[in-house]
């Protein structure tokens, strides 16, 4: 949890950086969440809220796509219709915007900032989202196999991959089926072949700033560390973000926006993965600062 003294630095920053002013007058950049799973854009609105409360006057945008169980169609069918939605605010916001991603909706949102040539997204707020992919869990998706040992064999497959979860079940066990078998995340990721990969390289990079904020109560992102690039080895031991290949090899760009000091990471003990989006700690300690 950053601290009193840290948010004031940090909003006294923010407040001489990147904040906008017209005659005296403190102007936000526009926000735009995108929501997760099987959710919608409505249940975003506690979120909407405590913005709207911190920063009077700001635009802040749920995008209303593939809602509820739509939110299970493949990922490269919804990044571009995400995009689509974004462009507009994004070409009224002459100093950029701030992106919010829920859960799913981060992958999602790295899918839009790498293949999104014209992007003007300011600072991307992954609000615990499966960064390096998911293995855990399966019991909330009712046709996937109920033993996580199992999900690669349905999801590393054509018919998987019409299935958003699959695009990022990521099987420490199975990594030469994972990149062969997974169409989206191992892409993103730089982690296959790739003839656009220098150019999306060159969208993430458009980034300004990029917040990681998950933590070990989640429940539900497995390893929660996911939310952080962290990921398990094929011993199910945890390999820390500075440790990961896409890392070292710069794959996408993490590394360099590291070297910019443009990744900020939060820890947040005692959050489940429903209610990050509704907590106010959450918000006054790891979102707010960054939405100016």
């Amino acid at each position: 949890m950053i601290s009193l003294f840290c948010k004031i630095i940090l909003a006294s920053c923010c407040m001489k950086t990147t904040c906008l002013h017209l005659d005296n007058e403190v102007v936000f950049r526009p926000v735009i969440i995108v929501h997760g799973i099987f959710s919608r854009a409505s249940k975003m609105r506690h979120l909407e809220e405590m913005i709207s409360l911190a920063h009077p006057g700001t635009s802040v945008t749920s995008i209303p796509l593939f809602e509820d169980l739509q939110s299970v169609e493949p990922l490269w069918k919804q990044v571009p219709k995400f995009a689509a939605a974004m462009r507009p605010i994004m070409q009224q916001a002459q100093d950029g915007v701030i992106l919010i991603c829920y859960s799913q909706g981060g992958i999602i949102c790295r899918g839009i900032l790498e293949t999104m040539s014209d992007h003007n997204v300011h600072t991307f707020i992954a609000l615990s989202s499966p960064q390096m992919g998911q293995y855990g869990d399966t019991s909330y998706i009712p046709f996937l196999p109920k033993l996580k040992a199992d999900v690669y064999k349905f999801c590393y497959h054509a018919l998987g991959q019409d299935v958003s979860i699959c695009n990022y079940w990521n099987d420490p066990h199975h990594q030469s089926l994972y990149q062969q078998g997974n169409d989206y995340l191992p892409v993103l990721n730089n982690e296959t072949l790739n003839t656009n990969s220098q150019d999306w390289k060159a969208n993430f990079l458009r980034l300004k700033q990029m917040v990681m904020i998950g933590g070990p109560n989640d429940g539900v992102i497995t390893p929660w560390q996911s939310s952080h690039f962290g990921f398990y080895d094929d011993n199910e031991n945890i390999v820390e973000m500075r440790d990961q290949e896409i890392y070292k090899y710069d794959s996408f760009g993490l590394q360099t926006l590291d070297k910019r000091n443009a990744l900020k990471t939060y820890n947040v003990s005692g959050v489940k993965h429903t209610n990050w989006h509704r907590n106010q700690t959450v918000f006054d300690s790891c979102i707010e600062p960054w939405l100016s």
